[in-house]
């Protein structure tokens, strides 16, 4: 697929854009704005939950909304601004996240910021993949396209950890709708930067949606998801929950069909079949299981259970964020000289058994112990696997697949994410219910149910990276020479 790009007067004379270093900015701010919302909103969600009178069944929704529906759309976003104009759709992205975010600061039911934060997720769809597209034709020159994707790479990892405190400092010094409405100068201010510095590019060639298979597999995921929410309401046996699990079977094996039949799909299949890149995938899908409910229920356990204010939770989270950033930079080392297999069991089996350690929390047990040393061993573990199964998506991809293949390390964690969430929700207030039917409702009962419910999901979390870690050790077969042979690759997990 051939790239068309508009070009200034010095690129034309083969001189590079001199204003390339200060579109880079934009784009990392944008960038930021994505990653800082997720934390932000995590950190937030008990003092939402709390004000907008949010069931225990229905709080995930705040984070399952967005994930859904950004990993759901984001294939087709990458598609839509590579036809469209990857500029135009990085402002149009920047303008509606902004604008979504508005709208969920000032919710004022649950419904509203349900949608609000769908919202915020698709426009994040059409962004994130026009912003990494926009480095790629921005940067041209080897080292500094690098340079360019570190700096955008690290971002994605330190942002994460500046979210955490930064929506604890909004909650508790001004109020949790802030954790959203603080994205909306982010976006105008980064917009107004894109319209002067970025230079617009797209592709040429015929322009094909696969309409149908987005719709077959957005709507497949939303029924599966809210057919786990049906199961804790109304049983697993329910008519409401089968026929929407039925549903969701359905649409999700009629988007394989329409991949396998259409001229111009959403997800070739032979992306995925590839038995490295398969399991590189799936490591990523079952890793976003896993994560997503842990960081859920432990946000609760830190404010609900041992009465943490928001900044101190924040706090609290740093040296899971601290551990990633100190196991990726070791991955990247050992990787050319032990290949991914290695690192990548190994990471998820440490994840594991970290979820294990966190799973003895009590209601009187001591974050030094329980907490702290779960979390470095989790984000340690984890920041190896994902640097592995980051490199082993790109292994043997054509040309013309490398755009989906990296797309579908972030899709693969987010629609994991949203799954999981979903689930493990369902899993942990049915093992609340049920320790209060036998235990009674009194106020010692009730903790102690809030965090049993809290230690059986953590026991399916970590049931999910041991499967994690059995699927990357039978499927990743790549050894470090061909990891090594990949130039240029980049995946942001």
């Amino acid at each position: 697929m051939s790239v068309t790009q508009e070009t200034g007067s010095n690129e034309l004379h083969g001189e590079l854009d001199p204003r390339r270093w200060k579109a880079l900015a934009v784009i990392a701010i944008a960038q930021l704005m994505v990653v800082l919302d997720a934390t932000i909103v995590n950190i937030a969600l008990p003092s939402a939950q709390k004000a907008l009178h949010i069931s225990l069944l229905n709080r995930q929704w705040v984070i399952t909304a967005y994930t859904l529906a950004f990993g759901s759309l984001l294939l087709l976003g990458g598609r839509i601004a590579d036809f469209r104009g990857r500029k135009r759709m990085f402002i149009v992205g920047l303008l509606g996240f902004g604008a979504a975010s508005a709208l969920g600061g000032v919710a004022q039911d649950a419904a509203w910021l349900f949608g609000a934060r769908a919202l915020q997720g698709a426009f994040g769809a059409i962004m994130a993949p026009a912003a990494l597209s926009l480095i790629s034709v921005t940067f041209t020159e080897a080292k500094e396209r690098a340079t360019a994707f570190g700096v955008y790479g690290a971002i994605a990892g330190g942002g994460a950890a500046l979210g955490l405190v930064l929506g604890g400092i909004l909650t508790s010094y001004a109020s949790w709708r802030w954790c959203l409405l603080v994205n909306v100068p982010v976006a105008i201010i980064a917009a107004v930067g894109g319209l002067r510095l970025v230079t617009e590019s797209k592709a040429e060639g015929d322009m094909h949606y696969d309409l149908p298979g987005t719709a077959a597999v957005t709507l497949g995921l939303v029924a599966l998801v809210y057919g786990f929410t049906l199961a804790d309401q109304d049983s697993w046996s329910s008519w409401k929950t089968l026929s929407f699990l039925g549903a969701a079977v359905i649409l999700l094996v009629g988007f394989v069909v329409i991949e396998l039949r259409t001229k111009h799909p959403l997800l070739p299949m032979r992306v995925i079949l590839e038995r490295n890149r398969g399991g590189s995938f799936l490591g990523s899908f079952l890793a976003g299981i896993g994560l997503f409910g842990m960081f859920l229920f432990l946000t609760y356990y830190m404010q609900g259970t041992l009465h943490y204010s928001p900044i101190k939770s924040g706090v609290a989270f740093l040296p899971f964020s601290g551990g990633i950033v100190v196991a990726a930079g070791l991955a990247s080392k050992f990787l050319p000289r032990v290949g991914p297999r290695p690192l990548m069991t190994g990471g998820f089996l440490a994840g594991a058994i970290g979820i294990v350690w966190m799973s003895t929390i009590g209601v009187h047990t001591s974050y030094v112990v329980h907490v702290l040393p779960a979390e470095v061993i989790m984000s340690l573990g984890m920041g190896f696997a994902f640097v592995s199964l980051s490199s082993t998506a790109l292994i043997g991809v054509g040309e013309h697949d490398a755009g989906v293949a990296s797309a579908l390390v972030n899709t693969t964690q987010q629609v994991g994410g949203s799954l999981g969430t979903a689930l493990l929700n369902t899993i942990a207030t049915s093992a609340t219910a049920t320790f209060l039917v036998a235990n009674g409702h009194s106020a010692t009962a009730v903790a102690q149910s809030l965090v049993h419910g809290y230690h059986v999901a953590f026991l399916y979390s970590a049931g999910f990276l041991v499967f994690a870690t059995v699927a990357s050790w039978v499927l990743v077969k790549a050894s470090k020479d061909e990891v090594a042979a990949i130039e240029g690759a980049v995946a942001v997990a």
